[in-house]
């Protein structure tokens, strides 16, 4: 496609010689440009894309991806109503759970709202987002009046290993004199830190028996909390549970249904950040643009000499083609390195930023997450790379076009 000829005059106007630096340094910058265009796109997105996987993680991993609910009521038999929804094609386990939200005191003073899981020693277990994440002590003795609380909790309330927690619940006992709230004391046998501060600042897990009996819930089950194989696929699971369920009325609801709005704001996000970064790439190209006319306006005489010497139109062309797309092209493939590295140590380029100017750049109460986290989508970051090379080949066929439709009769004239 280009000989090589073409190939060597190219290359020889992309080294800058004396009197020709200030169209170099404009491609220079051009280049610059679009490197840090491309890199920040793929930091972004890939920002964007690491922090919707971790919460979506942290979410199902301690909530469930399907939660069946009685339907004005608690659910019965929930042990045998968990065996059958786990036969359902595509469920990996049924967890039963009594929740409900609590005032926590600790024994120092203070307190926080929060909400109290009950569930059974073995669902705990295989809830892997606090099973895997215990800080201190240990599930071994999940029962009676143990408990396991989140790390943020035991900060806000002074709580240590060992230590006592109490639980109040404002819906109390009513008595001559009014009602009385319930109030329940728990030893603190666990401390687990999800990585997730809302969660650790404000769940506690009872064993299911305590929950019972804390909420008023005997025999029963206030949910079912279903893990699913596929859990961006979920109609057909809920499709089933009514049946499973029996003549009980329930409701089925799935992390889309419970979690929609959230999720659909960080893709709109998502969206108009990608719009919004690929500005700069814009901008980038249109240096490479306007360099390009400079360095055909300067390269006049030269293009004159080469059609006088049987150089076509076409091959001017190609010359000048392979100029501007070069810039292009290791622009992007210099954003694109930049990126990934960036992507690859972005935890502890925080953490350098932060001891250097001595400030918080990743609040977790503000974000939910305690690290900046990034996942490079490489379908994604290869469409950063087409638009970016692909913008850089359209910017360079109008200065080619111009530079092909030279006069050499005129150009040699006024020159």
């Amino acid at each position: 496609m280009f000989s090589a000829f073409e190939r060597r005059v190219a290359f020889r106007y992309l080294r800058a010689r004396k009197g020709e630096r200030f169209v170099s340094i404009i491609a220079i910058f051009s280049l610059v440009g679009i490197a840090l265009g491309v890199a920040t796109l793929i930091i972004v997105m890939s920002v964007m894309n690491g922090f919707r996987q971790e919460l979506l993680a942290q979410i199902l991993g301690l909530n469930g991806d399907i939660g069946v609910y009685g339907a004005g009521h608690n659910i019965t038999q929930y042990d045998a109503a968990a065996g059958r929804l786990e036969k359902i094609p595509g469920v990996i386990s049924a967890i039963p759970i009594v929740q409900g939200e609590v005032l926590m005191t600790g024994p120092h003073g203070g307190a926080i709202g929060g909400v109290a899981r009950g569930i059974q020693p073995d669902g705990l277990a295989k809830l892997r987002t606090v099973s895997r994440h215990i800080v201190a002590g240990s599930l071994k003795d999940f029962t009676g009046r143990n408990i396991a609380v989140g790390a943020g909790v035991a900060s806000q309330l002074g709580i240590s290993l060992g230590g006592t927690i109490t639980l109040v619940l404002p819906q109390g006992d009513a008595t001559i004199i009014g009602t009385i709230p319930r109030i329940q004391s728990f030893h603190v046998s666990a401390i687990f830190r999800t990585g997730m501060a809302q969660y650790d600042s404000s769940f506690v897990f009872l064993p299911l028996t305590s929950a019972q009996t804390l909420f008023r819930a005997k025999d029963a089950a206030t949910q079912i909390q279903l893990f699913v194989k596929n859990p961006d696929n979920t109609g057909p699971i809920k499709a089933a549970i009514p049946k499973v369920m029996g003549s009980a009325p329930v409701n089925v609801v799935d992390w889309q249904d419970s979690n929609n709005a959230f999720f659909a704001a960080v893709n709109v996000e998502r969206n108009v950040m990608f719009l919004i970064l690929t500005l700069i790439i814009v901008v980038a190209v249109f240096n490479v643009v306007s360099s390009m006319i400079m360095m055909v306006k300067d390269k006049t005489a030269d293009i004159a000499i080469l059609r006088t010497m049987g150089a076509t139109s076409g091959s001017i062309m190609r010359i000048f083609f392979m100029v501007g797309a070069s810039v292009g092209v290791i622009g992007t493939i210099a954003g694109f390195g930049l990126g990934v590295v960036f992507c690859a140590h972005i935890e502890q380029i925080r953490q350098f930023v932060q001891g250097l100017t001595g400030t918080q750049l990743f609040n977790p109460t503000v974000y939910y997450l305690e690290s900046l986290p990034a996942k490079l989508v490489w379908s994604q970051v290869i469409e950063v790379v087409v638009i970016a090379i692909g913008l850089s080949f359209v910017a360079t066929l109008y200065p080619s076009w111009r530079a092909a439709r030279t006069d050499p009769v005129e150009a040699l004239r006024h020159e």
